[in-house]
């Protein structure tokens, strides 16, 4: 693996002045929110015996859930709400405060167990690399040999923080379209400062590139509505398997408007992704066709942005200082934008007013913090996925991604008391197990 040189180095320290700045932010969060920011107690009754009640997993109170006028009658805590027109229902009972922790504990240490097998992965692949390499070593900094496993360390700590905070906001506040269109602005707040003070380079395009860009911008914008709407309508876990068939729509959209014709081998090994999550929706306990529709509309969404990529923008570069942090962030104004007018027409501004109220009104302080973190995690979990997987070679990335996704699943699983059938954990393995075989043979074919 090719050593990074020293103006490498110096053009990554503002990058990583900010992730220091942004785990310190994390810190923060823990010591104040404590445990009860992650996991939230469960109702003992009224509670449909598979899955958990929607107001216990956050201890946002029926009324407030009463609010939205039954609109959202029938979904439970993986995504459908249980409660009546007139919002009456049985008080949630406590929970001890130790099976809180003991939740959260589990979930940390999975969230850890991940990240350390994936760092094991990439420091053995790193070791190969420098055996294979006869050129002279140079005196490496501590960070320089750490920097890989720092990054995906934060990356999957961020991941994990968005997809526990997105669910608990859309849980108490039921308007997904707004918690998307609030979650892509809220990167406005990360790179313009970041750009007023110089720490980064103010990226510069002209109208013509603006526009060659856009396609790329309402892919990314379908991407993350895609997603939001998926987690709001359904388990946070099922969510996560129906994306994981990204590559099927990639396979094919390639083939479509690129012409690409992969080796048999490839296209074998979509086989068990789509077996997999067949098997998965079949005995999904909460399956509902908008989360899956969604979901498959944020890996349409995905899929397009990269073929686009490909094939308009791969000849050059657009603009002037256009790095990968500042092409994320150009896409995030531009999707900011497009979705705007969409968000309002098909939620209504005066809705969304209104449930932010009531939400507000329900759960104070506590709401607000779930909105907040949603929206810092998902720009900095896009962020430090740059910075991460630039530095990896493709097996490392497949095993990282891979390994990223599974972490997720099982802790949402563990954080939302989502039920899981026996047939439902093995469609999710050979899913999973199929987007790895399917990069590695990509990459080996290819």
């Amino acid at each position: 693996m090719a050593r990074p040189c020293h103006g490498s180095v110096r053009r990554s320290h503002a990058g990583t002045t900010m992730l220091v700045a942004a785990a310190g932010i994390c810190a923060l969060i823990w010591l104040t929110c404590g445990s009860e920011a992650f996991v939230q107690p469960l109702a003992g009754s009224g509670v449909d015996v598979r899955t958990a009640s929607l107001a216990s997993a956050t201890g946002i109170p029926e009324a407030a859930l009463a609010s939205s006028g039954g609109r959202f009658a029938g979904l439970r805590s993986t995504g459908k709400l249980s409660w009546s027109q007139d919002g009456s229902r049985s008080s949630p009972a406590p929970v001890a405060e130790q099976a809180s922790r003991a939740t959260d504990g589990v979930s940390m240490a999975l969230a850890a167990a991940g990240t350390a097998l994936a760092m094991r992965a990439m420091t053995a692949a790193r070791a190969e690399g420098e055996a294979a390499t006869e050129a002279p070593k140079e005196e490496e900094s501590v960070f320089q040999k750490y920097a890989v496993m720092f990054y995906i360390g934060l990356w999957y700590l961020f991941n994990i923080g968005y997809n526990i905070y997105n669910k608990k906001a859309l849980i108490a506040y039921p308007y997904p379209w707004a918690v998307a269109l609030w979650q892509m602005a809220f990167g406005w707040l990360i790179f313009v400062p970041l750009w007023v003070f110089g720490v980064r380079k103010t990226p510069s395009l002209t109208m013509q590139e603006a526009i060659k860009l856009s396609p790329s911008a309402f892919g990314h914008l379908a991407t993350h509505v895609g997603a939001v709407v998926a987690f709001f309508a359904g388990a946070v876990s099922f969510g996560h398997i129906v994306k994981a068939s990204e590559p099927v729509v990639s396979s094919l959209l390639n083939f479509l408007f690129m012409g690409e014709v992969l080796n048999w081998q490839v296209y074998a090994s979509l086989l068990p992704i789509i077996g997999g999550v067949g098997l998965a929706s079949a005995s999904e306990l909460s399956f509902n066709w908008v989360c899956f529709g969604a979901a498959m509309g944020s890996n349409l969404g995905s899929a397009a942005r990269a073929v686009y990529s490909k094939k308009v923008m791969g000849s050059g570069s657009i603009g002037k200082n256009m790095d990968s942090a500042n092409v994320y962030a150009v896409l995030t104004i531009m999707a900011t934008f497009l979705l705007i007018p969409i968000a309002l027409a098909i939620e209504g501004p005066s809705s969304m007013v209104k449930g932010f109220q009531a939400a507000k009104a329900a759960g104070g302080a506590k709401f607000l913090s779930h909105m907040l973190y949603s929206g810092f995690f998902y720009y900095m979990y896009n962020e430090v996925a740059f910075l991460a997987l630039g530095k990896l070679d493709p097996v490392s990335h497949a095993v990282s991604n891979t390994m990223k996704r599974v972490v997720i699943i099982i802790t949402s699983i563990v954080v939302f008391k989502t039920a899981v059938t026996p047939l439902g954990v093995a469609g999710s393995s050979i899913a999973i197990a199929g987007t790895l075989l399917y990069s590695l043979c990509k990459n080996k074919f290819s």
